[in-house]
């Protein structure tokens, strides 16, 4: 676990990540985090968009459905 200490930016509140935490999290300035409600009340941030991950599976299975007709239209 690690604290984090909210602070003030400007007129916004924000956190600073430590450096070893933004190294595992493997994120670059600029980049999205986005933070999950998780089921038990808490909180998870994380750089992985579960509604992309959603949309992506959707996609995959399409592929996966229409596979040779896709093949057919790839040529």
């Amino acid at each position: 676990m690690v604290e984090l200490k909210v602070r003030k930016f400007g007129n916004s509140l924000g956190v600073v990540l430590p450096k070893e935490i933004i190294n595992r999290l493997q994120m670059k300035d600029g980049q999205a985090l986005f933070l999950i409600e998780a089921p038990d009340g808490g909180y998870r941030l994380t750089p992985y968009d579960p509604v992309f991950a959603e949309k992506m599976a959707k996609a995959e299975e399409i592929i996966e459905r229409y596979r040779n007709t896709l093949h057919v239209l790839a040529r």
